[in-house]
This record gives structure tokens, C-alpha cells and sequence, in this order.
């Protein structure tokens, strides 16, 4: 059942994020006036390929993993949102239906704005429009970045920075060792393996190798980053 407000850890997760955080006072505020709370459980769908765009959202707790099935029947995983990060206004903006699926992985919160409440933000506040398209430029550069990856780099190399990427994103440092953080989104190998375009034998593969390598350790809670320099030096050594 949706909870009419955000927590503590929610509300912080919102108010930090790199893209939100840098809007005005009175924009914040009308946006999070107008906002509702939305609760998944693991794997519940959130919103479906060709669903119209009826909200406006952002992750504020756990991840959304945006999917689609290619016409084999397998699942792609495209992405996780992450807490802070705002997702569906293509489909505001350009009116079409959804492109992808978006499912919860773990418990997880969203923050939503409805289609006619955005539409009323952004006629009152011509700072948003400006907002947007630097929002929407940053995603094209980081999609340019990782087609370039992908037809450049070995998969070593782009497992060497995805897990970089997920250090930043979901790094739980350790109590025991400053050197290690522990990466908090329980990813499965196969689910790793999607956001590489490669197959989970040479995921797991090149994950034993930076193992042996001292690099990181795999344990069944999941992957801790032991040596973040190794994993810069794979990245750039392979580039």
C-alpha cells in the first residue's frame, strides 16, 4: 500500500541528487507539493512497455531495473535507477507510450508527479524547460559513452567500470576495512552479465580473474570491491 510521505533516508535521497539538488528552493518545493509516494515490493512491475505516460517519477529508495524482451522472449536489463535519479519524461514530453518496462529491485520507493501536474510546473516555471534539456543532455552523452564503450572496449574492461559505476552508486563502505566497500544492489551474474551485453560464462570468467587478482572478492551476499586502483588501472590498461 503507498505511504502518503517519504522517509528520513527517502526525502535525503531526493533532496541530494545531482540533478534535483541544483534547482531552485521554489521549484523543489512545487515539485515535491504536487509529488506522491509509491511502494514495490521486489520485482513488482512498476510501469509496462506501452502503458501511457502518466507520471513523472523518481527513484528514492532501492533501484528500478528498466527492461525490455527481445523477440526470443529473453530480458533485456538496459539499466538500474538509482535513489535520486528522476526517469519516464520522455514519454511526457513526446506524449508516445512507454518504451520499456520498470520493475522494482528490492523494496523500493518511488517519488511520482502526475502528467497534468508537470505540465502545470512547467508552465509556471520556465526553469524547469532549461532544467530538462541539460538533464536529457547529460543521459545522450552518457548513452553515447556507453555505445562507444561497447563497440570499443573489451568486456573486461567494461565490467572493470561498471562495477566502478555501482561502487559510487551503491557503495556501503566496510566497518572492518576502510579499503573495501561492499556494492549494496544484489545483483545475480545473469543480471550483470544483461547490463554488458555479454553472456554470464565470460562475466563470471573475467570476475574470478579480478578475484585472483586482489582486485575484488565474491561473496554470496554479494560483490566487494577490494582495490578500487585495480579496477581504474583494468579500466584504463584495457582501454
Amino acid at each position: 500500500m503507498d505511504e502518503p510521505i517519504l522517509t528520513i533516508e527517502e526525502r535525503e535521497a531526493i533532496n541530494s541528487g545531482r540533478w534535483f539538488s541544483t534547482l531552485s528552493p521554489s521549484l523543489r518545493h512545487d515539485i515535491l507539493r504536487c509529488a506522491y509516494v509509491r511502494r514495490f515490493k521486489d520485482g513488482s512491475l512498476i510501469a509496462a512497455r506501452g502503458d501511457p505516460p502518466e507520471e513523472w517519477g523518481a527513484c528514492a529508495k532501492g533501484a528500478v531495473r528498466v527492461s525490455s524482451t527481445s523477440l526470443s522472449g529473453k530480458q533485456i536489463t538496459l539499466t538500474y535507477v538509482e535513489p535520486g535519479i528522476w526517469f519516464g519524461d520522455v514519454s511526457i514530453f513526446d506524449g508516445d507510450r512507454r518504451t520499456h518496462d520498470a520493475y522494482a529491485h528490492g523494496d523500493t520507493t518511488t517519488l511520482c508527479v502526475a502528467r497534468a501536474d508537470f505540465k502545470k510546473i512547467l508552465t509556471a516555471h520556465t526553469e524547469l524547460s532549461d532544467a530538462m534539456l541539460r538533464l536529457n543532455a547529460r543521459r545522450i552523452r552518457q548513452l553515447y559513452g556507453l555505445v562507444e564503450d561497447l563497440n570499443t572496449l573489451p568486456l573486461r574492461a567494461r565490467l572493470a567500470k561498471q562495477l566502478l559505476h555501482l561502487v559510487r552508486s551503491y557503495g556501503i563502505s566496510s566497518l572492518s576495512n576502510a579499503d573495501e566497500v561492499r556494492i549494496g544492489l544484489q545483483l545475480a551474474q545473469e543480471e550483470l552479465a544483461q547490463l554488458l551485453g555479454a553472456s554470464r560464462q565470460r562475466v563470471n570468467q573475467e570476475l574470478k580473474a579480478m578475484e585472483r587478482e586482489d582486485a575484488i572478492r565474491i561473496e554470496p551476499a554479494g560483490l566487494v570491491v577490494r582495490d578500487r586502483a585495480a579496477l581504474l588501472r583494468i579500466a584504463a590498461i584495457d582501454n
